[in-house]
């Protein structure tokens, strides 16, 4: 019998995955991580630079290894594949990407069908849709990271403008990671205050063209990723600290709420396709979507991302 030790298995040691196992590290909360990469050397060099700062770290055992290291792992989490280059959509990637997860899925289930799926790699929510086709697990076990970054940026960005801590700004950006996600203004809240009400509060209200720069916000969280792609070739600190939160999340049963991408079961009349709403997560997995009371722009906008993915999904070869 396997003793309790939370186990987290990483496909890729790209920018994404090595950062994800560095803070991972710092955290705490595996006592063993696994980095599976086709180049082996790649990632046996990541584990050797992150072992040499075990000394000052909690304590964790770090390997490269194949796909049985993923074998008795409470997470798997997949951040291989062809990487956004600059100019490139989420979306260019489809078919590229799709052809490596069906190598990827089919090796992971050869070694565990027991641990819950991360999916990070992009676009995130058509490969979500993807593995929970290909591997057979249970829907709730099926997890893609959604909009878990697209929201910290979204929190950010009103925290800044309203010059506020950030943590107390609560508001979801849902939908596909992409060009179609959309911003939940109407349950958008600082400090239990919906922001309609809070921005009057504001010293530069009346001077900042309120309504406006609200648009011009959300536009800079939709257009972050291209631009930080632009500028260094790669995101890879927020959202491994968001993969690290998601991970948490799972691995101390919290009942947290994330927006994460998971497969949609009558939500305003949507079904089978990956999309990103706040759920309750815990160590089975999502237990629940939340219902979030949309307007009616809203509810247009979800559905809009809805049909734009199936769409593609149609064009896909599996």
């Amino acid at each position: 019998m396997r003793l309790s030790k939370p186990k987290v298995s990483i496909i890729g040691s790209g920018n994404v995955g090595s950062a994800f196992a560095f803070a991972l590290m710092i955290r705490g909360i595996a006592r063993e991580i696994v980095i599976v990469d086709k180049d082996k050397k790649k990632a046996a060099g990541e584990c050797m630079d992150l072992k040499h700062g075990l000394s000052f770290t909690y304590p964790v055992t770090i390997s490269s290894q194949g796909y049985e290291g993923c074998a008795d792992s409470d997470i798997v989490v997949i951040t291989a594949g062809a990487r956004q280059k600059p100019g490139q959509t989420r979306i260019d990637l489809v078919q590229t990407n799709v052809d490596i997860f069906k190598d990827i899925i089919s090796n992971i289930i050869k070694y565990t069908k027991d641990a819950i799926i991360l999916v990070v790699t992009n676009p995130v929510d058509i490969l979500t849709y993807l593995t929970l086709k290909i591997s057979g697990l249970p829907a709730n076990r099926v997890i893609g990271s959604g909009t878990a970054l697209d929201t910290s940026r979204f929190r950010y960005l009103i925290s800044e403008h309203c010059k506020v801590d950030p943590r107390n700004v609560h508001a979801y950006v849902i939908g596909e990671h992409g060009d179609t996600e959309l911003p939940v203004w109407s349950n958008a809240s600082i400090g239990g205050m919906k922001i309609e009400k809070y921005c009057p509060m504001c010293k530069n209200f009346g001077n900042c063209g309120h309504e406006k720069e609200l648009e011009k916000l959300f536009d800079k969280v939709k257009n972050a990723a291209y631009e930080i792609i632009e500028a260094k070739d790669a995101t890879s600190y927020a959202i491994a600290l968001a993969l690290v939160r998601i991970t948490e999340v799972i691995l101390r049963d919290e009942n947290s709420v994330l927006p994460v991408s998971i497969l949609m079961k009558d939500y305003y009349g949507i079904n089978d396709v990956c999309l990103s709403l706040p759920a309750i997560v815990n160590r089975g997995g999502v237990e629940r979507i939340l219902r979030l009371e949309l307007s009616a722009k809203e509810q247009a906008q979800f559905k809009h991302s809805a049909q734009t993915l199936k769409g593609i999904i149609k064009g896909i070869k599996f």
